[in-house]
This record gives C-alpha cells, sequence and structure tokens, in this order.
C-alpha cells in the first residue's frame, strides 16, 4: 500500500536556523517512513503453535475476571507487605523500583499516572486474547531499602519474569495476521501514543501459559501513556490519563477503500503501522471488545483505581469507539 507523503505546515516564517531544524526532521521522517516496512520473520504464515505465542482466541472472554485479570487474586500485592528494594529505576517518564516480595518474587514498581492506565489497558489487552504479565495496582505499600521502611504511594505492581529479548512492531512473526493488525487497532482505541519496540517483551513459555506447543510468549508492555490524547508532530504533546483529552480526541478519520485512517498520533516511531489497519481488522478488534459485560468494564478501572464517575466517562467514549468499529463491513 503506498504511504502518504509527509506535509509539513507552517504558519510563521521561521529563522533560519529553526526552519532548517524542522525541515532536517522532516526529511529523517520521511526516509524513516520510506525505509521502515513490516515484514514477517517466517517464510509462510505462523502455525497455530507459534500463533499461540502472540494471541490465543478468548474462549471465555465474558467470563474473564478483569479485576485481578491473568495473575488471579492469589498474587495481589498485600498493602501490608515489606518489600526489599532490589533496584532503582530512573529510566523513562515514571520513575519505579524493582523489589522483592517475601515469597521470593520479584516485581516491576511503577509510580505516577501511568501507575492506573497501565493496569487498566493490561486488563482489555489480556481480555482480548494477548499475553500479559500479572498485573495490579496498589494503592499503598511499604518500601525496605537498608533496613529502612517507608509507606509508599500507589504504584503499578508487574511481576517479574526473565526475558528472552525484545520484539520488532515491523518485524516479527506476526506481521499480516488479523490479532496482530488488532492489537495497533486496540492500542489506537486506548490512546496509546508510545509505542516503542524496546517495551514487547519475549518471555520463555512456562506451565499457566496459554498457547499449545508454545515454546515462547511475546507481550506488549509498559502500557502507560494511554487513556489520554495522542501527540501530534511539532504542534502538539502527548498525554496520559487525562479523561477530558480522551473524550475529545477522534477515532475513525477517513475510510479509504479497505484502509482506515485513524486520528491518532501515536505511529511516529512506527509509521507503517499508521495505514495498516483496514476496516475487517477495526470490526475484528470491535466484536472482542463488545462481548465484554458493563461489569467487567467497570472492573477494568476499578483494577486501575479509578472513582465510578470517571470510570463511567471512560467506558461511554471506548463503547463509542466500539460501536465505530462494529458499524463497518463485517469480517471474513
Amino acid at each position: 500500500m503506498p504511504r502518504r507523503p509527509l506535509t509539513l505546515i507552517l504558519v510563521q516564517r521561521p529563522r533560519c536556523t529553526t526552519y532548517f531544524a524542522i525541515a532536517a526532521l522532516a526529511v529523517s521522517l520521511a526516509v524513516t517512513a520510506c525505509a521502515l516496512k513490516a515484514r514477517s520473520t517466517l517464510d509462510g504464515p505462523p502455525s497455530a503453535a507459534q500463533m499461540s505465542e502472540f494471541w490465543n482466541a478468548p474462549t471465555d472472554l465474558a467470563e474473564r475476571n478483569l479485576l485481578y485479570g491473568p495473575g488471579g487474586v492469589d498474587l495481589v500485592p498485600s498493602a501490608d507487605e515489606r518489600f526489599e528494594l532490589v533496584a532503582t529505576d530512573t529510566k523513562g517518564y515514571s520513575p519505579g523500583y524493582d523489589v522483592r516480595d517475601r515469597a521470593g518474587r520479584q516485581w516491576s514498581v511503577k509510580l505516577g499516572p501511568e501507575a492506573r492506565t497501565e493496569v487498566v489497558v493490561s486488563r482489555l489487552v489480556w481480555a482480548t486474547g494477548y499475553h500479559q504479565l500479572p498485573t495490579y495496582y496498589v494503592p499503598r505499600w511499604v518500601l525496605v531499602e537498608a533496613g529502612m521502611a517507608t509507606v509508599q504511594p500507589a504504584a503499578r505492581f508487574r511481576l517479574d519474569r526473565k526475558k528472552l529479548g525484545t520484539w520488532a512492531w515491523h518485524e516479527n512473526p506476526f506481521v499480516g495476521t488479523r490479532s496482530f493488525a488488532g492489537l495497533f487497532v486496540l492500542m489506537v482505541m486506548v490512546n496509546n501514543w508510545d509505542l516503542k519496540n524496546s517495551q514487547n517483551a519475549r518471555y520463555p513459555w512456562q506451565r499457566g501459559d496459554p498457547g499449545d506447543g508454545a515454546r515462547e510468549i511475546h507481550v506488549v508492555k509498559d502500557l502507560g501513556a494511554s487513556l489520554g490524547r495522542t501527540p501530534w508532530f511539532l504542534t502538539l504533546r502527548g498525554n496520559r490519563d487525562d479523561i477530558d483529552a480522551f473524550e475529545k480526541e477522534g477515532f475513525i478519520e477517513a475510510i479509504e477503500g479497505e484502509s482506515v485512517e485513524f486520528h491518532y498520533g501515536g505511529a511516529w516511531r512506527e509509521p507503517h503501522l499508521r495505514d495498516s489497519a483496514t476496516t475487517a481488522d477495526v470490526r475484528w478488534m470491535a466484536e472482542r471488545l463488545s462481548r465484554l459485560s458493563p461489569q467487567q468494564w467497570q472492573d477494568a478501572f476499578r483494577a486501575g483505581g479509578y472513582q465510578d464517575e470517571t470510570a463511567g466517562r471512560y467506558i461511554r467514549r471506548l463503547q463509542e469507539k466500539v460501536d465505530e468499529g462494529l458499524s463497518l463491513a463485517p469480517t471474513e
């Protein structure tokens, strides 16, 4: 499919140095958009076992517990437990820690506004059949560093696991499959604008993971830059956890044949994704989200610590997007 040319509109005549800086950036992005094309790492379509490393049809979708997610209630971190500091994490937008609980389990802890959004989006990703690690929102917890205990504010706890490596949005075994396109559609629906390959992880398959014959699982993680507005080139910065901005941002901008153009500024690192979804892909994801019960929607936001009023506004906007998707041509 041909890519749209990058158009740059200048509303003011910038100073010479600014003009050349902008022009250089525009050329750089255009070159990236032309050079970066999605391709499968397989010679043919993935086998059922290979596909299960990425997505498994959620036959129990209507029964999935979105309050506790894939880890269930047994792994919920206790507010009274003392978590021993392993390392401090200063990378990325949100500060955090690596900690160990009394059972010897290691957790990745994220503070700040992404703690809430990441848990909610992780629940929706898992509900629709994609792999996710046990993830929880903990309103209060205790950190122990050098024998000193301090009460910490709300955080996202994600069970840690030895990683095999990362996987790329533009190069993986699942390019060209409906479920791969559907994952991107879901990222658009929740306005996750931070699509970085470094945040896509591969883990060894272990007992309890879905997938018959799978050797590893592919996970999209660090989903916190969501539920706000997406960024727009040189004009507007993206944010997260902003219901007012989320309600105002559109979803489907235009349809050209079977190709869908989204009102979405989150694919600038992976420009090939922007025009990759078809009407059938959008409807496919919308059909799965439409099977969630009102209780499941509410539980997904309760899992992220949201109050009912704000959760209700998010749910209404997401369901509007689901309805837009369902209005498109039926899937095969």
